[in-house]
């Protein structure tokens, strides 16, 4: 539960709030983003024990273990809905349940390298995807049943470089909170 004054553990950077009107400097910064996030995560992870791993990030919340598996489960669902809305006409993405996902075996007791590497070769490829696009692919669409609503390719990137930065604060935050 928080209390007034204390910070939302689930929030750490804050929820996404994209401007009014994306620019072609806000894509590039989001790029970036989505191109730091391996290091990032290997960072935020660097020198836990299984113990610190398999430590919740917030009460209720997922392990760290969990959180590193969970972003590039995401972020390969979301690199498919790039992909599909490239190559087709407003597209309906196939939603997942990601706390389902995060209870999964793999997701539970994997050692963290095995997503991190997922990681960074998955943000290789779509880090080429993103320079290479034009600004009217990323004013293509696609339809996400789940949030009801049509998003952008542009959209999409600014969400999911603030989910970069969302989940390695998780971890970041939780260590700084335990002196890690």
């Amino acid at each position: 539960m928080q209390t007034a004054g204390s910070p939302d553990l689930r929030f750490p950077v804050g929820r996404y709030d994209p401007p009014e009107r994306i620019t072609a400097e806000h894509r590039r910064a989001w790029i970036a983003d989505i191109a730091a996030a391996p290091a990032a995560f290997r960072a935020a992870v660097a020198g836990l024990d299984n113990a610190q791993l398999d430590t919740p990030y917030r009460p209720d919340g997922w392990t760290v273990r969990q959180v590193v598996h969970h972003v590039p489960d995401s972020h390969m669902n979301s690199y498919v809905r790039f992909r599909l809305a490239l190559t087709e006409d407003n597209p309906v993405a196939k939603p997942y349940d990601e706390a389902l996902w995060a209870e999964l075996p793999d997701a539970t007791s994997m050692p963290v390298d095995v997503s991190l590497q997922l990681l960074e070769c998955l943000h290789g490829r779509w880090v080429m995807l993103l320079e290479a696009m034009t600004p009217e692919q990323y004013a293509r669409t696609f339809v996400h049943p789940g949030l009801k609503r049509t998003m952008t390719l542009e959209w999409n990137l600014g969400l999911y470089a603030w989910h970069s930065r969302h989940h390695a604060a998780h971890i970041t935050s939780l260590r700084q909170r335990m002196g890690w």
